[in-house]
């Protein structure tokens, strides 16, 4: 993201209509995780291990590349164990290219998911259990 705001993105007789890329990168954000078997957002391999990333840090598991009239995206996401990796990636492009292009007006000529992580259920669960036994 070399640009912090869309320059000229729209002009009306009442002035200029800017859209920062970080707003449409919490747009893709937000329809990411909207699918099902999406685990979370990674922030990438910090040390090759990739984290999740919590509602508020949305933006930072994605890339926004932004022009005048079109927006390239890449999402980072840890999916779920058991889900099919090329069935939530689908849905995930169309509700990302959807979403921006709803509420922004601009074209969304690419969205690249790329898969970090598989998230499993049975650790978090496991890691609970453990937690609540030694705290009686």
């Amino acid at each position: 993201m070399n640009q912090t705001i869309i320059p000229e993105f729209d002009r009306t007789d009442l002035g200029n209509i800017q859209i920062a890329p970080d707003v449409i990168a919490v747009i893709a954000g937000l329809a990411t995780i909207e699918v099902e078997g999406v685990a979370g957002m990674s922030g990438g391999f910090a040390g090759g291990i990739a984290e999740l990333l919590g509602r508020k840090n949305l933006s930072k598991g994605v890339k926004v590349e932004v022009g005048q009239r079109e927006a390239a995206v890449d999402v980072n996401i840890i999916v779920e164990y058991g889900r099919r990796i090329p069935t939530i990636a689908d849905e995930i492009q169309q509700n990302v290219k959807r979403s921006i292009e709803m509420m922004t007006g601009l074209h969304v000529v690419e969205v690249n998911v790329h898969v970090h992580d598989v998230h499993f259920k049975s650790q978090e669960k496991t890691e609970e259990t453990e937690v609540s036994v030694r705290v009686k």
